[in-house]
């Protein structure tokens, strides 16, 4: 299990980031779990896990104050990614809420800066404070969470609008409404899809026909949601603050599904029909 047989999946502008990271959501917020969460978040930076994600949301700033300290001295390892809260995301209060993320983060940039879903301010706002950022060497890329097709489109219509990097959403086996035109709509345009969530925080696991697929090629449910995840297309950000379960999560990196394994999960979770509207935890 080393770094370097990690998977990678392709930015836009054509860098390639680790498709498989880790995500922060909940961490921080329990002082007795503060030293095992960060050696795993150390971990799996190690085990070539390296796009960090987290939020300005997630514990109110402390999930970041987190990540800044396990990254001290790592930090260039890392493709690092936050999240402004939709009611900071007009110009300014997006570049307020980035200094702020940068100063819990300990570093003077983000890789990606994201606008975690849309709110009561215009998406060109949002955007006017991503130039400001981008201009000001603050982030590398800027991209958005949550949002479905109209917005999408709506976004890419706006000046600047076509440089989104990223649209980071709710997708999983039990969640596969996007596949119906979110994600065909991502691929053509060139932005980079992102899954939170993407073992559903652990209920997936009870099902009994990805148990069946797990115990049949040797891996654990959890490595096979992953997996799945992964031939998608789609990059994966799986949370923990255990480092037993970040080296089960590095796992699914090397974990190839056969094509009678596919067939068993879409019989178990069926692709949508028709249009979804998207969905959100």
């Amino acid at each position: 299990m080393s770094a370097e047989s990690a998977r990678t999946i392709a930015l836009p502008s054509g860098e390639e980031i680790a498709a498989l990271g880790q995500g922060t959501w909940y961490l921080g917020e329990d002082p007795a779990r503060r030293a095992q969460e960060i050696a795993a978040l150390r971990l799996g930076v190690d085990l070539g896990m390296t796009v960090v994600d987290t939020a300005e949301m997630y514990g109110d700033g402390t999930a970041e104050e987190l990540v800044g300290e396990a990254l001290r001295g790592h930090r260039e390892e890392v493709f690092l990614v936050s999240k402004v809260l939709p009611g900071h995301a007009d110009r300014k209060g997006t570049v307020a809420a980035c200094e702020r993320s940068l100063r819990r983060l300990r570093t003077e940039r983000l890789d990606l800066y994201l606008l975690h879903w849309r709110g009561r301010w215009p998406l060109a706002e949002t955007l006017a404070g991503f130039t400001d950022l981008m201009e000001a060497g603050k982030i590398r890329y800027w991209g958005v969470s949550n949002l479905d097709v109209a917005d999408m489109a709506e976004l890419t219509t706006l000046p600047g609008g076509d440089a989104v990097a990223v649209d980071q959403v709710l997708y999983n086996l039990t969640r596969r409404g996007i596949e119906w035109d979110l994600l065909p709509w991502c691929r053509e345009a060139g932005v980079t899809v992102m899954a939170y969530s993407p073992i559903e925080q652990g209920r997936l696991l009870e099902v009994e026909a990805l148990d069946a697929v797990a115990r049949s090629l040797g891996a654990t449910p959890t490595q096979v949601a992953l997996a799945w995840v992964l031939e998608q297309g789609v990059s994966a950000i799986p949370r923990t603050g255990s480092p037993d379960h970040v080296r089960e999560n590095r796992g699914a990196v090397d974990l190839r599904l056969p094509a009678e394994a596919l067939d068993v999960l879409d019989e178990a979770f069926p692709p949508p029909g028709g249009p979804t509207p998207l969905q959100m935890l």
